[in-house]
């Protein structure tokens, strides 16, 4: 057996050393990217065509790519026959949203109608602006809230709660806090979610990563929208930004606008997400629309 010098055991060893090295950081790597595997969409965005072709809106969203859709109103068609549809186009619905006046009201037929529908998830997308404004308006809305989200937890539905801009304002009762960190600290985390609109905290001047990192787990569900600065724009999105909020610009489809998506994302794991749903609110031509922002997505690393 040939004796191996020094020189040469060194040189053997650093190579070895060096390729484990890559391998590992290889699987680090391969560990540590993440993509979106179901990319879906809020169908507020397809409303207009909703209105006019139901279950051809639907086929048109399956076949641009998106995987799982979150409903907005069923337009006249029952549970049952939408369960047909979103099934025949290998479509699921983690979830829907409803008006604050159902949760109040209808409470029993609509967790009925969501197992009907597959879903997980119902979303409470508003409060009005006079609820918001009274002195009790918002202990108001989270005590039904939390009385929501214990039924729903009975009936395995977990509710929750989507935000516009204006949640990041103060209002009378709040002693000073942003009526957002005051629903985060009154809603009981186990029954009660919380699905982030990314955009409009943005746009509110919040940092979604502060949120995720003080509220770890409480976001399963966010909506992802992009939006433009522009000081000569004509949209001022004034109900859903709130009175403080003096917002000039408009929506973008995703990854054309503003924000960092690889940078929000990359705290997918500690936010706790799991479902993430392309919307605009005002679409210019709603099937190449969404399209953009599927693309985008689809092909995100993070």
């Amino acid at each position: 057996m040939r004796r191996m010098n020094r020189r040469t055991f060194i040189g053997t060893s650093f190579a070895a050393a060096t390729t484990a090295s890559l391998a590992s950081r290889s699987s680090w790597a391969a560990e540590t990217t993440h993509k979106i595997d179901r990319v879906g969409i809020q169908l507020y965005t397809v409303r207009d065509a909703m209105k006019t072709d139901f279950e051809g809106t639907i086929a048109k969203v399956a076949a641009t790519g998106y995987k799982e859709v979150e409903f907005a109103g069923l337009f006249d068609h029952s549970p049952k026959d939408v369960r047909a549809i979103i099934d025949r186009n290998g479509l699921t619905s983690p979830s829907m949203h409803v008006p604050y006046d159902v949760v109040e009201k209808k409470w029993a037929e609509t967790l009925e109608t969501a197992h009907v529908m597959g879903q997980s998830y119902i979303i409470c997308p508003w409060i009005d602006e006079s609820q918001r404004t009274a002195p009790d308006g918002w202990k108001h809305a989270a005590e039904l809230f939390n009385r929501a989200g214990e039924t729903a937890k009975k009936a395995g539905i977990q509710f929750g709660y989507h935000n516009h801009s204006f949640e990041f304002e103060t209002y009378p009762g709040l002693d000073g806090k942003l009526a957002y960190d005051y629903l985060l600290a009154e809603l009981h985390p186990k029954n009660v979610c919380m699905e982030l609109d990314l955009c409009w905290i943005t746009v509110a001047g919040k940092d979604p990563l502060d949120y995720f990192a003080k509220y770890p787990g409480r976001f399963p569900l966010v909506h992802v929208k992009d939006y433009v600065n522009d000081p000569n724009s004509t949209s001022s999105f004034s109900g859903a930004t709130g009175p403080s909020v003096n917002f000039k610009g408009h929506l973008a489809d995703v990854g054309q606008g503003a924000i960092d998506w690889k940078k929000i994302l990359s705290h997918s794991d500690q936010a706790g997400i799991k479902h993430y749903f392309v919307e605009n609110d005002e679409p210019k031509s709603a099937f190449a629309d969404i399209k953009i922002s599927y693309d985008y997505l689809s092909a995100l690393r993070f």
